[in-house]
């Protein structure tokens, strides 16, 4: 499995994830074609670990430079 880049995302709906995801939040990703190409998204979640949820989820966001060691979680 390919992972690479970190991206980030924002959490539109989290139907079904309730427990891992919260709405109207940012979360970083990694860039997982294989997971893509099934129409999924490796996110990490609430508890740190990276998981794969569908795509239809979320909506990609561009993070200010200033802002991405907040968002990935190195503060």
């Amino acid at each position: 499995m390919e992972q690479t880049a970190q991206r980030f995302y924002l959490c539109i709906r989290n139907e079904g994830y309730a427990a891992s995801l919260r709405a109207r939040t940012v979360y970083a990703g990694l860039t997982d074609r294989d997971a893509e190409s099934h129409g999924m998204l490796r996110i990490v979640d609430e508890s740190g670990e990276d998981y794969l949820f569908p795509a239809s989820l979320f909506v990609p966001i561009e993070v200010p430079e200033g802002a991405v060691k907040v968002f990935a979680g190195a503060a």
